[in-house]
């Protein structure tokens, strides 16, 4: 049995992630936090599809959530091993600087970019054993070019972006990949609340992308054909920052 866990996997990118690397045979680890609703869903349709998984539930923004949560995994699968990481959990808490609360700093930099510290160290292990792994960071934009506004996602995604390109040199012997991805504005809950008609006249594509077209690029680096790549951040934008 493969496995690869999903962070975030029950709405938009995270799902369509989770459904793409079914396609490819993985049995799927659902991380959410609360919607339990929404990740019954993702597991529908992976399992409509032909596909397995089940629920892996924790706080990603809790170290010590993680520890249990994966510890207890690993002790009820002790001849099992995670072959891909997918660390996609994220949220935002958008303001300008001057009036950016400090809980809107730390939730932000805690979710997106001190759990894959977190997750990863853990999941590592295993891969590290099997000489075989593929890890695979959902950054932004954001985290590329910067965005008003944004200085807590932008400051997270950056970080994490630094940390795939770092952890890619470290491995790379192992025969395990690190890369990223960096989709720009992709339609999900996420950017609910931004206007896209007011933004797709910057995009060179002129709309905004799909969580489909973010999740084969994924499944691409956690396929054996992507195995010389790895430190890498892949945007998919629309041609709006190259």
């Amino acid at each position: 049995m493969k496995y690869a866990l999903v962070t975030g996997g029950s709405r938009g990118i995270g799902r369509a992630i989770c459904l793409a690397l079914a396609k490819m045979d993985y049995y799927i680890l659902i991380n959410y936090r609360s919607n339990q609703s929404a990740a019954q869903e993702t597991l529908d349709l992976i399992e409509a599809a032909g596909g397995q998984g089940t629920f892996l539930a924790f706080d990603v923004s809790d170290p010590q959530a993680i520890e249990k949560a994966v510890n207890v995994w690993q002790e009820t699968h002790p001849d099992s091993c995670i072959e891909v990481l997918v660390n996609n959990a994220g949220v935002r808490h958008d303001a300008l600087l001057m009036w950016m609360k400090d809980e809107e700093w730390r939730s932000v930099l805690s979710t997106n970019l001190d759990s894959v510290f977190y997750l990863t160290r853990l999941i590592i292990k295993g891969m590290l054993s099997q000489k075989y792994g593929r890890i695979i960071n959902v950054v932004s934009l954001s985290g590329l070019k910067g965005m008003p506004g944004q200085m807590n996602y932008s400051a997270a995604k950056a970080g994490v972006i630094g940390a795939t390109k770092a952890l890619a040199q470290e491995i790379a012997r192992r025969n395990i990949t690190v890369n990223a991805v960096a989709p720009g504005f992709i339609k999900t809950d996420m950017t609910a609340d931004i206007d896209e008609k007011a933004y797709k006249a910057v995009i060179p594509m002129r709309r905004f992308g799909t969580a489909e077209e973010v999740s084969a690029v994924v499944a691409f680096l956690a396929s054996k054909q992507a195995s010389y790549i790895t430190g890498e951040i892949i945007s998919v934008n629309g041609g709006l920052y190259t």
